[in-house]
């Protein structure tokens, strides 16, 4: 069957260079038992060395067109395709035998974003994410306090996850190649998060408001939530800004309004 060509409606931009697609396998380092899912699979240039390793694997795809065309390419049998919105997707119920799953996939740069959020609210599900994304969104994840790239992500991501960014990705390794590099990033969910939290819906409250405005106060963002004095007694002078707090700081914030 003729491959599908990328539609941009769906931010497609299909993997084609054999040494990057190694990369990831090798990186993913395979075990016969794993349960592998990969989300977007698109042509299937790494659906295929999945298949070549595993003896079966699951892949979320939206694309129908994508969809018959990867079932004409791999063996019957070795993969269980969902044809369904990642976004919207409850991975959980893959489960099996109490087995977490690896995710794998070179996720759509229109909805890398989103979709990392979605994940982190299945993160209980999940021993690891290796992902294919735009490079300043993997900057975004690993940032530290204080630099420009953090933000909300940064923040609900080191939380819930270590971050490992692993390698950087040309444009020239898709088609059509993207007008931004990519990077590689390894995501595994922590068995506990590095801070005390009493409530996570209200630490990622907190954390949303902190950032609503980058260039105003917390004392300006956090109106309603907590008040100048309340932070200083906390040690946290009201006229900084989020992107200068800890993960720990955060966490004081969030605690002190429950």
């Amino acid at each position: 069957m003729k491959a599908q060509r990328a539609r941009k409606r769906f931010g497609q931009h299909f993997l084609r260079d054999r040494h990057v697609i190694g990369q990831i396998i090798g990186a993913m380092a395979l075990h016969d038992s794993d349960h592998v899912v990969e989300i977007g699979p698109g042509q299937g240039a790494l659906t295929r060395e999945l298949a070549a390793r595993l003896p079966d694997f699951e892949a979320v795809e939206l694309d129908r067109d994508l969809v018959s065309h990867l079932q004409s390419e791999i063996p019957s049998g070795k993969m269980t395709l969902h044809q369904a919105d990642a976004l919207k997707f409850d991975f959980c119920r893959l489960i099996k035998s109490n087995q977490k799953l690896r995710l794998v996939g070179n996720l759509p740069y229109n909805i890398s974003t989103p979709l990392l959020f979605h994940l982190l609210e299945q993160a209980g599900c999940i021993e690891d994410m290796l992902f294919m994304l735009q490079k300043e969104v993997v900057q975004r994840l690993c940032a530290p306090p204080g630099k420009k790239d953090y933000g909300r992500l940064s923040v609900m991501i080191q939380y819930r996850c270590r971050v490992e960014k692993l390698f950087d990705v040309a444009p020239g390794a898709f088609s059509p190649p993207p007008r931004v590099d990519s990077s590689v990033v390894r995501l595994i969910p922590r068995s506990a998060p590095p801070v005390e939290v009493k409530d996570e819906a209200t630490l990622a409250h907190v954390v949303r408001a902190a950032f609503a405005s980058r260039r105003k106060t917390l004392r300006n963002n956090m109106k309603g939530l907590l008040s100048g004095d309340d932070m200083t007694a906390l040690g946290i002078d009201p006229i900084r800004r989020a992107e200068t707090l800890s993960l720990a700081e955060f966490a004081a914030l969030s605690n002190a309004i429950e």
